[in-house]
Formats: structure tokens, sequence, C-alpha cells
């Protein structure tokens, strides 16, 4: 397939570039999706402004609380506001929903105008980009749950469930509010106590440590 690797299209890494690689795999009690950027060297200030504007972007929509039956094009420019600020932008949905054990990209959830309003139980991507063309790209998608939030009026939120660091080599944390590191330690917190464990009981002690090493505070 188009897809697939060959000598005539493949290229050697470098530690001069940034990568965005996107996972995921359906399981009986799931599926998951997820995207994650990395650079292995010195990233220009440029691309570690935008990488850390999409975290940024990702954490504000991911600790949004909103009322009930809100609907997520409604929502869906949190995402967006720090690339707005500096006047960037993405060109692309800022989410989709997830299937049980089903489609990857599963209508009706998501962010889009005419996605059904949000609910408790159903899950959805968050996914914030940003693309220079020609340059580089670079993306940050988790799956979120749909929870009750516990508010005075019925209101919601969402539960980050994809438990994967970020490239701390691209963040700015001088760009990030207070409370934005705060979501950032708790979730690395929440990593460490889930997959963690799990790591050391299949044997995994090199990950364990890059995992321990990727959510430091």
């Amino acid at each position: 397939s188009p897809r697939s690797p060959s000598n005539g299209s493949s290229r050697t890494l470098s530690a001069r570039e940034m990568y965005l690689w996107g996972g995921g795999g359906q399981y009986l009690d799931g599926t998951t999706d997820i995207t994650r950027t990395v650079h292995w060297g010195e990233p220009t200030p440029l691309q570690k402004e935008a990488y850390t504007r999409v975290l940024m972007g990702n954490i504000d929509l991911s600790r949004l609380i909103f009322p009930s039956n809100t609907a997520g094009g409604t929502v869906e420019s949190f995402a967006r506001r720090a690339l707005w600020d500096v006047g960037l932008n993405y060109g692309h949905g800022t989410g989709h929903g997830i299937g049980n054990f089903l489609s990857v990209h599963e209508w009706p959830v998501g962010f889009q105008s005419n996605n059904v309003r949000g609910g408790a139980g159903m899950f959805t991507s968050i996914e914030p980009g940003y693309y220079q063309d020609g340059e580089f790209g670079m993306g940050g998608e988790d799956v979120a749950l749909v929870v009750e939030a516990q508010t005075e009026k019925p209101g919601g939120g969402f539960e980050v469930v994809s438990l994967v660091p970020y490239d701390r080599n691209l963040i700015d944390l001088s760009l990030l509010s207070p409370e934005q590191i705060r979501y950032l330690n708790s979730y690395y917190e929440r990593i460490r106590a889930h997959v963690g464990p799990e790591l050391r009981r299949r044997g995994g002690e090199e990950a364990y440590v890059w995992l321990q090493e990727s959510t430091e505070p």
C-alpha cells in the first residue's frame, strides 16, 4: 500500500526534525487514538512556541466545565485560543467520537457544528494542532470521556483517559499559566500511578525509567 515503507520513499530519521506519530488499537473494552509530537534535538523558537500553544489548547479544553447538553462546536474554540492569540490556527476539526471496539472516527460525537450535544458516557478525541507547509507539523491528540461535573447546576466536563506524556523538550513553561501547570502535574501523577506499576509488572524497567523522567513535575 502507499503507506508501506520502501527503500525509495523512506529516509533516515535525524535529531534535527520534529516528528508526529499517531498510535492506537482496538480492544474488547474500547478503541484508542493518540497522537504525540517529539523533537530529539534543539527545536526552533517557533516550533517550541507553537507546540506549547497547541498543548495549552488541549489543556484548556480538557479542563473545561460546561452546561449540560452543550454542543461541541460551542466550546471547541477553547482549543484554538492560545494559537489565535499569536495569529496561528489549524485547519482541521478539534476532535471526533471514538467507538467502543468500533470505528476510530465515529459519529455522532465531536466538535463540529453538526455533531450531537455531548453527554456523560460519550468518548471524543481532543486534538488541536499546528502545521507549517513544507516545514513541520504537530499535534497532541487525547481520548476524553464526557463526565458529569460537580457544579451547582447540571454540567459536564472531560476526563482524559489516554495516559501518555508530552515532550518536555518542546514545552515553553513561561507561556503556561499556573492552572495549566497544575493540570499538567496532576495528569503526570495519574500516568505514574496507572502506567508505572503496569510497566514494572511486565518487566519494562527501561520504559519505566523513561516514564519517570518524562513525568517529572
